[in-house]
């Protein structure tokens, strides 16, 4: 596992590495980050750097700007540059392609893949250092900070060795890598980076070997395994299968691409005609326009020409009317002075009638008042109504409480008689006991017994009683009535006060809308007079303009 994690992070390096290299074009697109490369834009712009001629201005309009993350769409774009640069290998450099890997679009434009990439910014290096134009793009090879240029141009040793090419292009070649071998002797850093190399070298040989036990021991797994090659098994059974599949799917797609170039020639001739055409309708607009003008200017001219005949035809009619000239003018004169005279009583009428209407306004508001005050009185009608009421209630309560005040003086006052029949008898019989008579005190016990004894003291003491809350609730009743009994009285007369004062006003608000009604018919009156004054003068100037 940690010799994988050493090869994916030296995969993620090296991709990382020719992309310091690709923004060394200075492309309008942004290449900084691996999700920048995967619209493929940048590289686009790139090759057409490389080789305008190869990679035209019309190849590189189909190379569509994408904003998000469709990675379909991504990969549309990838597919024409991968297969752009095949085509560029095999007829402008004569070289076919055979023993280096073509990088799996769909990783690189669904997952940005680092290694998927590499291999494509591989397959643009080796463009980029086999065009006509090579020595800049060596120099910008150069260029590239840091260590990065050392892995690059390792990259363009490993493309030309996987490349197989002519007789011509191998000495193309070895021309390339002498120029490419004197600009590495010229950088300060080699010596220090071979041995950072040879230290890799070291590395990289220790992970050979565990990968090499390790696929020792894959290798003994696979021979426990169903082998794909032998059709009898099921898995080489399903092999075969997904190859036809893929053979299959692979047709389907040569055919979609073939039949997408069709359409895509077709569209080019669509847009080719309609241009013409577009041109064409802007040819005709513009003539339609010009006639337009010309038929607009004619009928402005046949206007003119209608109305100097027209003047021609007035300018005769004029000249005969000269002679009567003079009485015009007088009856003009006349006719103004009358007008004059018609538009000063028209404005002095006028503004009678604007008082008339501010009068009208100000009768609409003093019948809203008295209609307002109409509720109010009626309203304080019924409050009258309402106090009279409860001040009938209260009268009727304190003439029951003086009723009740007399039963209960009346009652009083026949138990004070009674108390005063018991006090005389209990003298009577304080004098009987000292008077020592066995027979009078036998007389005293039974005239009086305890029980009516224990009832004298019980209703003295309840006598009283009942005298003090007399007194109290009788004096607080009486307060209470007197003081309800005033602000009735007071609500009463403040009622007949508002009353009072509603009717002087109703008859004040009556007499004011009486003298607002015959000043309003008044200039009603002299407002249909000066209308028909109007009407007399209007008809009086129309016949003066038909005499003339």
């Amino acid at each position: 596992e940690a010799e994988g994690g050493t090869m994916e992070a030296n995969k993620a390096a090296l991709c990382d590495s020719l992309v310091v290299w690709l923004q060394t074009f200075s492309t309008p697109a942004p290449c900084k980050t691996l999700d920048d490369l995967t619209t493929g834009v940048a590289m686009s712009q790139a090759l057409h750097q490389i080789d305008p001629s190869w990679f035209s201005d019309s190849w590189l309009s189909r190379i569509k700007d994408i904003k998000g993350d469709n990675w379909r769409l991504k990969m549309n774009n990838l597919k024409k540059i991968l297969q752009m640069m095949v085509d560029y290998y095999s007829e402008m450099l004569d070289q076919q392609i055979t023993g280096f890997p073509l990088p799996d679009l769909v990783a690189v434009a669904e997952r940005s893949d680092p290694e998927q990439l590499g291999r494509l910014l591989q397959l643009l290096l080796g463009c980029a250092v086999k065009c006509e134009r090579k020595q800049g793009r060596f120099q910008q090879l150069v260029e590239v900070p840091g260590s990065g240029v050392n892995e690059c141009l390792t990259l363009c040793s490993c493309c030309f060795s996987r490349v197989h090419s002519s007789h011509h292009d191998a000495g193309r070649m070895k021309k390339t890598l002498e120029d490419l071998s004197v600009l590495m002797a010229e950088k300060e850093e080699l010596a220090q980076r071979c041995q950072e190399l040879d230290a890799q070298v070291t590395i990289l040989q220790e992970e050979r070997n565990s990968l090499l036990a390790e696929n020792d021991v894959l290798t003994d797994r696979a021979s426990q395994l169903d082998s794909f090659n032998d059709p009898s098994t099921p898995s080489g059974k399903k092999h075969s299968q997904l190859q036809l599949q893929v053979e299959q799917l692979q047709e389907e797609n040569f055919r979609l691409e073939a039949a997408k170039d069709d359409y895509r020639i077709h569209c080019e001739e669509l847009e080719k005609q309609l241009i013409e055409i577009q041109h064409r309708n802007d040819e005709l607009t513009s003539l339609a326009e010009e006639s337009r003008a010309l038929k607009d200017e004619l009928d402005i001219l046949r206007n003119c020409s209608d109305r100097a005949v027209k003047l021609e035809a007035s300018v005769e009619t004029y000249r005969k009317k000269l002679e009567g000239l003079s009485d015009l003018r007088r009856q003009v004169k006349v006719l103004e002075e009358k007008n004059m005279s018609y538009m000063q009583n028209t404005v002095s009428l006028e503004e009678e009638l604007r008082k008339a209407n501010a009068a009208r306004a100000q009768l609409e508001t003093y019948k809203r008042q008295v209609q307002e005050l109409h509720r109010k009185l009626t309203e304080e009608s019924r409050r009258a109504d309402n106090l009279a009421f409860e001040l009938k209630k209260f009268e009727e309560r304190h003439e029951a409480v003086l009723k009740e005040r007399e039963r209960i003086i009346l009652e009083r006052d026949s138990l004070k008689e009674t108390i005063e029949e018991l006090r005389c008898t209990q003298a009577q019989q304080d004098q009987l006991l000292q008077a020592g008579s066995p027979a009078h005190d036998n007389l005293a016990a039974e005239m009086l017994p305890i029980e009516f004894r224990e009832k004298f003291i019980r209703l003295q003491h309840e006598n009283k009683m009942l005298r003090l809350q007399q007194e109290d609730s009788e004096g607080e009743r009486i307060t209470e009535l007197q003081t309800q009994l005033e602000e009735a009285r007071r609500g009463s007369s403040q009622l007949e006060t508002e009353k009072r004062l509603n009717r002087e006003r109703i008859h004040e608000l009556q007499q004011q809308v009486e003298d607002l009604q015959k000043a309003l018919q008044g200039q009603g009156d002299k407002a249909e007079d000066v209308s028909f004054s109007i009407g007399e003068a209007g008809g009086a100037e129309s016949g003066t303009e038909e005499e003339g």
